[in-house]
């Protein structure tokens, strides 16, 4: 990313959270389009509409067009949806151009080359994200009011989820043999000092986008994964030749991580002498009281046990289908339709981050946040859930005919998890925004135990599909269990206490 960018303006809050009340004054859910189908629905025959019904005048046709984009501008006004759609688009930007990067990798690489490489990827995902992404949660709630404190709370946040990784990371190496062969690569003092330098390294990485959103500056986000992809892209294809095994130190791995080192300093030096200065002035009079780390480490105690938790979901499986396995081909199969089904999810999980921001920003907004992010994030993974579910074979025969085979029902089940996923990553965005760290360690501790119980037990009889199967059954009794408090949130215009803490 270059230093281009801080020019860019900031839309305040209250203009398209003004913008979303006059809106909802109207009837909530009616676009232009709507409203003339309805009023064609009790006309006469000589509605302006043919036999489909289609509109045949031109100038409504125009109106609901002008309509549509008059919506769309109200909702760029609004902070909750343009750090949303932004980081929305960073998911899209992220899955295609991870697709390109694994289809290179398959044709580049022989099938074990990619699996062992896929591994150490898994493994290095394991430590870094797991301890970055469950400070996640914090960032985004204390950014937006944290004041002049600003640089020395995200400061903080690095140095905190660094340390951690690494002494997770340290543990892991030194009870190797107990995982299995697979993870032979990591033995040794080199192979051991260089696999630490890449979790800090990954770890800083994660926390860089969250920074960003938490800033109200995720428009860069995409920015970021456009670049570091097309790197990563490059690299992967020159060092087929030259670095062609798997492991810790083939293309796939060193690919993967060299970028990320490079992009460290010029997002880092952007964030913290462009963005967090303007931040301090923006909230001067907002943040004037931040607050104080006493409250911080009340919400860290309740939030990252159950963030950690969820998080061992995501990066703590593939390590254990990996040790199951033990067969690199059949892991590399695995590997891609987990992540892309984990791509979806991330989707309903950048709208959540927005609305926890938002929250944080303005409580008072809570309830029709929460009810804005519902409608437009259902409405955005949808047709992608759909269109997954429909064409995954397809999807996946793009890498290879023996990975659409081997994981489609895979692909198909972990993108309808993803239905119940958004009801879970709203509701517990919500109770971020609110500080009920309680209730939400309860929620995500639940679900882990429940995903990662369900996928040990199921996993010996079904193979790779049983993940599948303990992922879309997991989140569908959260869903059940949490939809009670959610709709009293929406409707009484507060959160009342979760029915699980």
């Amino acid at each position: 990313m270059s230093e281009r960018d801080a020019e860019r303006p900031v839309w305040p809050a209250g203009e398209g959270l003004a913008a979303d009340a006059r809106r909802d004054r109207r009837e909530p859910e009616a676009s232009a389009a709507s409203d003339l189908v309805k009023v064609a629905g009790k006309a006469d025959a000589t509605a302006p509409f043919d036999a489909d019904g289609a509109m045949t005048d031109p100038t409504m046709a125009q109106g609901a067009r002008t309509g549509l984009m008059d919506r769309l501008r109200a909702d760029l006004r609004n902070p909750l949806f343009l750090q949303g759609y932004a980081l929305m688009i960073n998911t899209a930007i992220t899955a295609v151009l991870g697709l390109g990067y694994w289809v290179l990798a398959t044709h580049l690489y022989s099938a074990s080359a990619f699996g062992e490489g896929q591994t150490m990827i898994s493994v290095l995902r394991l430590f870094a994200s797991l301890t970055g992404l469950a400070f996640v949660g914090a960032l985004a709630r204390f950014i937006p009011v944290a004041g002049r404190r600003t640089a020395e709370f995200v400061v903080r946040g690095y140095v905190i989820a660094g340390v951690a990784g690494l002494v997770a990371a340290l543990g892991f190496l030194l009870t190797l043999p107990l995982w299995g062969p697979v993870y032979g690569h990591l033995g040794g003092f080199g192979p051991g000092l260089f696999f630490l330098v890449s979790v800090l390294v990954w770890t800083v990485f994660t926390l860089q986008d969250v920074t960003l959103a938490g800033l109200r500056r995720a428009i860069w986000v995409p920015v970021n994964s456009l670049a570091f992809g097309l790197v990563k892209m490059a690299m992967l294809v020159g060092l087929a030749r030259a670095l062609p095994d798997g492991g810790l130190f083939g293309g796939i791995f060193i690919s993967w991580i060299v970028p990320t080192a490079l992009a460290l300093i010029p997002i880092n030096w952007f964030i913290f002498t462009i963005v967090i200065p303007r931040h301090v002035r923006e909230t001067r009079e907002s943040a004037a009281n931040p607050p104080p780390l006493r409250e911080v480490g009340r919400f860290l105690a309740g939030d990252f046990p159950g963030t950690l938790s969820v998080l061992l979901i995501v990066y703590l499986v593939p390590v254990m289908v990996a040790a199951w396995l033990n067969d690199a081909a059949m892991f590399g199969y695995f590997s891609i339709a987990h992540t892309l089904g984990c791509m979806i999810e991330l989707l309903a999980a950048n709208m959540a981050v927005s609305l926890t921001v938002e929250g944080s920003f303005n409580a008072a907004r809570l309830a029709q946040s929460v009810r804005n992010a519902l409608r437009r994030t259902f409405l955005i993974v949808g047709p992608i859930i759909a269109m997954v579910v429909v064409a995954a074979p397809l999807i996946l025969n793009v890498f290879s005919p023996e990975l659409s085979r081997e994981g489609t029902p895979l692909l198909r089940l972990m993108a309808l998890a993803v239905l119940p996923g958004t009801l879970i990553e709203i509701y517990l965005s919500m109770l971020r925004a609110q500080s009920r760290a309680r209730s939400l360690a309860a929620v995500q501790i639940g679900m882990a135990v429940l995903v990662l119980v369900s996928v040990a037990a199921i996993f010996p009889s079904t193979g790779i599909v049983g993940v599948g199967y303990g992922m879309l059954a997991s989140q569908l009794l959260i869903a059940l269990i949490i939809l009670p408090g959610l709709r009293r949130a929406i409707k009484v215009g507060k959160a009342s206490p979760t029915v699980v803490a």
